[in-house]
């Protein structure tokens, strides 16, 4: 892989941490053996990923404690153990998602109980070897009977404790976001935006973007679906502990739809001589509100595809044009197809 000289920066809302406009997402290196597991890897090469994004200029990591049942935490710590602390990426993790230790299969319950959190937040800082969390996130909304405020208002008291240095919430509506602004609100907002899942484009980006919240986007390339190698033999040759075996969006009618728009990207990576990879994550990348976007690997050669859009791609109105107009003419997920008139963006730095 070739580093860039420099990736560019970008202030992540109001917190003082500058982020390269691609993290490395830590949920496929989780591995198997869990309900959203992604198949069996190898621990070897997943370190080896996220060292050469961080060789590479990538400034930021994405896990939770839930991936792998607390192993991608252990491997984002193992990875970045022996780094010298000026090298050091910004790590980040989520909690409120607890698991049955009997039954690995069973979905996560979310629960937002203040005792529950400070309990996982230590968890977390023992697997990652940290002292401080640089964005500690709560990962869904609470179902245990605790609300968005009792979850968020822990996390405010983890950072006058000094175990976190910024707010994150994942997964919430408007609605919850004003919740939580009743208890201090968030510093940054992780929701899911792709080419193929477009709704946060229609009301939380604006939120977001009109208040200063940051925002760091999940599965810009609808978890490998959009990387330009995704085939029909592809979803059938997955693994039974590949969560993406039985998702919707991999299987036909919508993968059909899917493809069709993959298809349509091609002569976009061709003008800016770049990957389609690139294409999808410079795409969300494009919308006002997006402060950055979490791609993943498990590979170190995963990496190169997706590179390219924090260095420096950066579509033109003709390409959102021409690729608005795909989605429309293949009806290919759902949300807008356009973003919203401009609103006040990050400068990059």
């Amino acid at each position: 892989m070739t580093a860039p000289e420099a990736l560019p920066t970008t202030r992540l809302g109001r917190t003082d941490m500058y982020v390269t406009r691609a993290g490395f997402g830590a949920w496929a290196i989780g591995g198997a053996d869990w309900a959203f597991g992604w198949g069996p890897q190898d621990d070897v090469e997943a370190v080896e990923a996220i060292r050469a994004a961080v060789r590479a200029g990538v400034n930021w990591i994405d896990t939770a404690a839930v991936y792998g049942l607390g192993h991608s935490e252990e491997l984002v710590g193992r990875a970045l153990a022996d780094l010298p602390a000026a090298e050091r990426p910004y790590v980040f993790t989520k909690c409120g998602l607890a698991w049955d230790v009997n039954d690995p299969s069973r979905r996560p319950a979310r629960v937002g109980a203040p005792d529950s959190i400070r309990a996982e937040a230590d968890a977390s800082l023992r697997r990652l070897r940290v002292e401080r969390i640089d964005l500690y996130q709560l990962h869904w909304p609470p179902e245990d009977g605790a609300s968005v405020a009792d979850a968020v208002g822990t996390l405010h008291e983890l950072r006058a404790a000094g175990k976190i240095r910024a707010v994150g919430v994942s997964n919430l509506s408007v609605s919850q976001l004003e919740e939580a602004a009743t208890v201090g609100g968030a510093d940054v907002l992780q929701p899911p935006f792709s080419l193929v899942n477009r709704q946060a484009a229609a009301d939380l980006l604006p939120y977001c973007a009109l208040r200063d919240i940051g925002v760091i986007v999940y599965s810009p390339m609808q978890s490998g679906l959009l990387s330009g190698r995704w085939t029909p033999e592809r979803t059938a040759s997955l693994p039974a502990g590949d969560w993406r075996r039985e998702a919707a969006e991999f299987n036909p009618p919508a993968l059909d739809r899917n493809l069709a728009l993959v298809e349509a990207l091609r002569p976009v990576a061709a003008r800016h001589d770049t990957t389609v990879a690139a294409v999808a994550v410079a795409w969300t990348l494009s919308f006002d509100g997006v402060t950055a976007a979490i791609v993943g690997a498990r590979r170190p050669d995963q990496i190169d595809a997706w590179l390219p859009a924090a260095g420096g791609v950066t579509l033109t109105a003709v390409d959102l044009d021409e690729i608005a107009a795909a989605i429309e003419r293949f009806g290919a997920g759902a949300g807008p197809a356009r973003q919203s008139p401009a609103l006040p963006g990050s400068a990059l730095v």
